[in-house]
């Protein structure tokens, strides 16, 4: 019995240690990771500048806008607030300042690519929608969010009347 005890704890120890040398392994391709990713952003930028140049293929139509209202209302007005002010119940409760997306001012600093950019990879605390819009909805997020903007959406908190 005392030797198939032995056995047992060995079997579990050599078991164990495996695990533990595949880590230490693993352990520079992590450090290379981190370095990698700390390096200067010099391309991000230059994609950046390249994603400035990006048009926004999805037209406008009020189909297209009451689409992106209703996922702005799912996903956005938390923190954007109904009507784009930046006053949504979690933003208040997380103490943060947002933008006031009604102000044409705040949207005309933003290119299409920009704000299509914010929306799908996020900014500082805002996660970002990924995957879980297609290409064309969150185009259309970005047609909906120009809206706010005019004079007519921001006295309704919708779409303006074409």
């Amino acid at each position: 019995m005392r030797h198939g005890l032995v056995c047992l704890g060995l079997v579990v120890f050599a078991g164990l240690s495996v695990p533990i040398k595949h880590q230490q392994q693993d352990k520079p391709k992590d450090n290379a990771a981190a370095a990698e990713a700390a390096k200067p952003a010099a391309t991000e930028t230059a994609a950046t500048a390249a994603g400035a140049e990006r048009k926004n293929p999805v037209k406008p139509t009020p189909e297209g806008l009451a689409t992106a209202k209703k996922l702005y209302g799912y996903d956005c007005a938390m923190c954007h607030g109904a009507g784009g002010d930046g006053k949504g119940d979690v933003a208040a409760s997380m103490n943060l300042t947002l933008k006031d997306w009604r102000d044409p001012a705040v949207l005309s600093a933003l290119s299409d690519a920009q704000m299509y950019d914010i929306i799908s990879k996020g900014k500082d605390k805002m996660v970002g929608e990924g995957d879980r819009l297609t290409p064309e909805k969150t185009w259309g997020m970005v047609n909906y969010v120009r809206t706010l903007s005019k004079k007519e959406a921001a006295a309704v908190g919708g779409t303006p009347k074409s």
